[in-house]
């Protein structure tokens, strides 16, 4: 289901949901039931998953406004584990 969009005279905007490419040229207004044309707005992208748009914020000012690096990331590498046996100590070394 998709969102349309139409103009009362009267009554100002209002929302309609139809399936995808079956929506009406016009509909009844819900308040005074006259015959509302449909209209085309800017697609509502602002109204998605919030991590989703913090994302795209971020890429979107990260265009003309890179983020500054001041020293290099953490490595997130563990260290070699340490073993106190001593049958280790001869097994071959890479």
């Amino acid at each position: 289901m998709v969102t349309y969009a139409y103009r009362c005279p009267q009554d100002g905007a209002f929302d309609l949901r139809a399936p995808m490419g079956q929506a009406p040229q016009s509909a009844a207004c819900p308040t005074c039931e006259d015959e509302a044309p449909r209209v085309f707005l800017a697609p509502r992208l602002g109204s998605g998953r919030a991590d989703l748009v913090r994302a795209i914020d971020r890429t979107k000012a990260s265009a003309d406004r890179p983020e500054v690096v001041s020293r290099l990331p953490a490595s997130r590498r563990r260290g070699t584990p340490v073993t106190s046996n001593p049958l280790h100590r001869k097994l071959p070394r890479p």
